[in-house]
């Protein structure tokens, strides 16, 4: 059960969604690292990627296929995907999501 606060079910019912489709949604990350900078969400509340063994094998990989059309559907040719696993690692949104970035800077990651 998700919690009452999570920012990101918030986000899933009524953000502005970039694309949306079995069972995940996309949305403009608010604090952008990069020119393109997506946030791909399960509509389904899950703390982290620890967590992923919730998802059936199909919808994991439906969830992989969705990141994959997000970035083809921004445009994106050369990008980023990226997880962060708690918060030592920088998540500070408790609802699995994953980062989709592109465009001119992303060297400065490596």
């Amino acid at each position: 059960m998700p919690p009452d606060d999570c920012l990101f079910c918030t986000l899933v019912r009524e953000g502005d969604h970039v694309h949306a489709s079995n069972g995940f949604v996309a949305i403009r990350d608010i604090a952008p690292k990069a020119p393109t900078h997506l946030l791909v969400l399960p509509e389904r509340h899950v703390d982290t990627f620890r967590e992923v063994e919730a998802f059936p094998d199909e919808e994991a990989a439906q969830m992989l296929r969705f990141v994959a059309e997000t970035a083809a559907r921004a445009g994106l040719e050369d990008y980023r995907v990226l997880v962060n696993v708690g918060p030592g690692a920088g998540q500070t949104v408790f609802h699995l999501h994953w980062h989709v970035l592109g465009g001119t800077g992303l060297e400065r990651f490596e």
